[in-house]
Formats: C-alpha cells, sequence, structure tokens
C-alpha cells in the first residue's frame, strides 16, 4: 500500500536542504534522506548531511557514491581555483566555476528512482531562486519542467499509481528567511556545513559564494552563526 507521507529528501547537510527536511518533517511525511558523495572537494557535507537525517527523524540515509570528477567541469570537481568575494550583483549575473554541470537533474533523478521503489510522492529538494550563486538548475522552471518529465518518465507515472511532486519550499524565500525558518522548526544549524573550500582541518573559507551568502542569511536574520571560519568565529 503506497504511503502518500513518504518523502525523498535530497541532503547535502547545509542551511536549504537541512531547512527544507525539517519542513517535510513538520508536515508529517517520513523522511528518506539521499546524499551524494560525488567526487566533491567539501566531503566534509557527508557528515553534515548525515547528522541532519539523524537529528531530524529521517527513517533512512542514503549515501549514493558516484565520481563526478570523471565529467570534470567544476571547481568542486576538479583543480578550479573555487571563485571569491564575488559581491551580489555578480552572484546573480555570472554562472560561476563552482556549477557543477546538471547535478541537480542527476540528483533527482536517483531521488525519483528511490521514491518510485518506495511508493513515495513526494521529493523535497532545497533550491533558491533568491540568494543563490546562479545555478539554472535552481530555478522554478526547471522544478516545474522535472516534474513533467517525472510523470512521462516512470512506471508508476504512466500507470497512474503515483503523482509524482517535487517540492522546492524554499524556492522564493531569502536566507534570512528560511534560517528564521529553521530556527522556528527547531533547527540547529552548528550541525551544518556551506563551504565550498574549507580548510584541511574543516574550518570554513568565509570567502566563497555559500560562506558570504550564509553569513548575510545569518546577519539578517539578527541569528548567531554557528560557522567556525577560518581566522575565528563570525561574528
Amino acid at each position: 500500500m503506497t504511503s502518500n507521507k513518504k518523502a525523498v529528501v535530497l541532503s547535502s547537510g547545509g542551511i536549504d536542504s537541512t531547512t527544507a527536511m525539517a519542513i517535510a518533517g513538520y508536515e508529517g511525511y517520513e523522511i528518506y534522506s539521499m546524499t551524494f558523495s560525488y567526487g566533491q572537494r567539501h566531503s566534509l557535507e557527508l557528515e553534515a548531511a548525515r547528522r541532519a537525517a539523524k537529528a531530524l527523524g529521517a527513517e533512512q540515509h542514503m549515501v549514493v557514491d558516484i565520481d563526478l570528477r570523471q565529467i570534470g567541469g567544476s571547481a568542486l570537481t576538479g583543480d578550479m581555483e573555487v571563485p571569491k568575494t564575488r559581491d551580489e550583483q555578480q552572484m546573480k549575473k555570472e554562472i560561476p566555476a563552482t556549477y557543477v554541470p546538471a547535478r541537480n537533474t542527476i540528483f533527482l533523478s536517483y531521488a525519483l528512482a528511490w521514491a518510485e521503489v518506495l511508493g513515495a510522492p513526494d521529493i523535497f529538494i532545497g533550491v533558491n531562486a533568491i540568494d543563490y550563486s546562479g545555478y539554472p538548475d535552481c530555478r522554478p522552471e526547471y522544478i516545474e519542467a522535472f516534474e513533467r518529465m517525472a510523470k512521462l518518465a516512470t512506471k508508476a507515472g504512466v500507470e497512474g499509481k503515483i503523482k509524482i511532486k517535487i517540492n522546492a519550499p524554499l524556492m522564493h524565500m531569502s536566507k534570512a528567511e528560511i534560517i528564521q525558518k529553521g530556527i522556528e522548526l527547531g533547527v540547529d544549524y552548528s550541525m551544518t556545513h556551506s563551504c565550498y573550500d574549507p580548510s584541511p582541518e574543516g574550518g570554513a573559507c568565509g570567502q566563497c559564494d555559500s560562506c558570504l551568502l550564509r553569513k548575510k542569511g545569518f546577519a539578517e536574520a539578527g541569528v548567531p552563526d554557528p560557522t567556525e571560519y577560518v581566522g575565528g568565529r563570525s561574528p
């Protein structure tokens, strides 16, 4: 019997995906957390995702191993430098070197496969179209297109057994609003990881797009940032 309260939640261990998971839990879903070890340089996110899944009561946490270093094309999976100190206008106008080719399409495809096996009609993803780094696969029109494709590409969809919905609850929220929502739901953000280029000791660089957006979000939310940045904790 298909449960209409099962959801696959894509988790990177960062602010957005952890908040999306908390929202899924608040809405009464059984959480099936999915994380990817894809050759990323910031592999600290894997442990952060495990912490989030445990803290938020996931029924299962799956880590999928794929090697996107073989494809390359990104500073996160290769030797290119991670962009630093970009201002907001640059983030909005330029797709950065940290863009991983087709990453969300790959991740959502795995989530779709697991959702079909579980009989889960819902997939949650923490994409955001406001405070983000310019990635094309974080836009609402992309999510809508993938949802349409999911209905065509699965046995469950064709037979009408499951109507797959891609939930992107943070799509139109600022980073500050996301953090405020998470705090409201009891999320401990000290367990999350955001930095694209952490030090060997695990300290966040404080200058990559993800760190800058994190700092800005906490400042605007009026919430202390628990992150340990290289050179000291964020003020």
